[in-house]
């Protein structure tokens, strides 16, 4: 192990003890859950067909209402992915003509379709929903603009994305969403708030829900997975906008009552079990990884007060980028012998490089990194489910760039 790292390492004590203050807090948050709702042997069991009176997929719902403080949760493994229960939840909230407000400026590639940005004869646009955006000032929210957009106009849904997806901003803490979400309810109480949750859940001691959200969304192969669950989503919130997600998801007259769990309940409870554990480890190693890269002279962000579990590093250099990505994907449990190359993906504009050699297709929770190949050529990297597995990637990366 290279020495330098190890003095890093050393002096990162304070910032590991914060993190594992915070692991400590949501391991019991979760724990209290799992007794209060009386998870058993038989939780695990599941359901075919319709799914109907399945019993492990309740006791699951209840756990994640419980852990978030929520009327409802919908948790379930016909959601494909984040995106899909992002998707899902906005056709389920909006309406033709409803007004669709994002405030932490434009969303992750992936929605564009979805709302419209890119056209799409699918898209919420292509439904007469309208779009618009408030940009991020300083790395926060515009306090004044929103205020000001929500006077003259009927905002129904407002998304906020927490995490920073391929931008160049910094992701947004729990205290800047409580503070902006207060804002909103002052001036427009009605206003439905959105909270895109990925990559952030566990990593402070509240959850935007406990903030004021009405409604937040998050995937279950990234941090609540644990590296566990095989697939899915959730959604939690007020019940009576869950049941409109329910019917989306599904169909209207049986939404939340169907929805086989085809054997996902143990692997969905075990890890939401682990999940503090893991976003722990992933924590430790981002903020590993961040220090080690900054003291050889690069862009970091972000070193501490972190709002989720993405480190980004800009390389300024396309090479950079495809190495760094082939020395994850070498420290990778599964198909370490593959090359990452930036390829054309569904949902992107431009050519993405991504490195993820996991147990499960696209867990970025595992231990990843990926970026898309345009200036200013930053790798964002996720992960590791064990700290040590993290380190030795680190190792890897330092050496190699420490000459560059």
């Amino acid at each position: 192990m290279n020495s330098e790292l190890l003095k890093i390492e050393a002096g990162l004590k304070d910032e590991f003890q914060k993190i594992d203050e915070i692991a400590l807090i949501n391991s019991k948050k979760v724990l209290d859950a799992f007794h209060e709702c009386g998870v058993c042997e038989t939780s695990f069991i599941g359901t075919t067909g319709y799914g109907y009176n399945d019993l492990g997929r309740e006791v699951i719902e209840n756990v994640y209402k419980t852990i978030f403080h929520t009327e409802k949760a919908l948790v379930r493994n016909q959601f494909i992915s984040g995106t899909h229960a992002l998707s899902k939840t906005l056709f389920a909230l909006l309406r033709p003509h409803d007004l669709l407000l994002s405030i932490s400026g434009t969303p992750y590639d992936t929605l564009h379709e979805v709302i419209g940005i890119r056209n799409n004869p699918s898209s919420l646009k292509s439904y007469l929903v309208d779009y618009d955006e408030i940009d991020l000032v300083d790395n926060d929210f515009n306090d004044e603009a929103i205020k000001a957009y929500l006077l003259h106009h009927k905002v129904k849904v407002i998304e906020i994305q927490r995490s920073c997806g391929y931008s160049t901003r910094e992701s947004l803490t729990i205290e800047k969403v409580a503070r902006v979400i207060k804002l909103i309810k002052e001036v427009s109480p009605e206003t439905i708030v959105m909270v895109d949750n990925c990559y952030c859940e566990l990593v402070s001691d509240k959850e935007p829900s406990d903030v004021g959200a009405d409604i937040v969304v998050g995937s279950l192969i990234k941090n609540l997975g644990a590296g566990i669950c095989s697939n899915g989503a959730y959604v939690v919130g007020k019940a009576s906008l869950i049941d409109l997600v329910a019917e989306s998801l599904n169909s209207p007259g049986e939404g939340y009552d169907v929805g086989p769990t085809l054997g996902a309940n143990k692997s969905i409870l075990q890890g939401i079990y682990l999940a503090p554990n893991v976003v722990k480890n992933a924590l430790k190693v981002g903020t590993l990884l961040a220090h080690a890269f900054k003291s050889l002279g690069y862009e970091v962000t972000p070193l501490s007060n972190r709002a989720d579990i993405v480190t980004k590093i800009t390389l300024n250099d396309p090479d950079k980028v495809v190495k760094f990505c082939e020395i994850v994907q070498k420290n990778s449990a599964v198909d370490a012998n593959v090359a990452p190359i930036p390829a054309p993906m569904p949902g992107y504009d431009d050519l993405v490089v991504m490195a993820s050699g996991s147990f499960t297709q696209g867990s970025s929770i595992e231990i990843s990194c990926d970026g898309p190949l345009r200036s200013p050529y930053i790798v964002y990297f996720q992960g590791s489910l064990t700290y040590d597995y993290g380190k030795i990637c680190i190792n890897d990366l330092y050496e190699e760039f420490k000459n560059d």
